[in-house]
């Protein structure tokens, strides 16, 4: 007797919209968040390059791809 693979019934979609909805607006406020601080730094320590932005505003694009990658690529539970 052949065994059937049970499938998981899908997501509702407004839990998906949520999910990724959530997930922009997290990666929009990290993003937001290091290049503000960086601003902050270069006004505090008076450069008249903007080198603290221009680092914390790259770490920070590195850090909310790799947590929003983390959660997308996640198994469903």
């Amino acid at each position: 007797m052949p065994q059937q693979k049970q499938e998981k019934p899908s997501q509702k979609p407004l839990n998906s919209y949520a999910k990724y909805s959530g997930l922009g607006i997290q990666m929009a406020l990290i993003i937001g968040g290091g290049c503000y601080g960086g601003y902050k730094l270069d006004e505090h320590y008076g450069n008249k390059t903007p080198i603290f932005t221009i680092i914390l505003s790259l770490v920070s694009i590195a850090l909310a791809m790799y947590i929003v990658l983390k959660d997308f690529i996640k198994p469903n539970k």
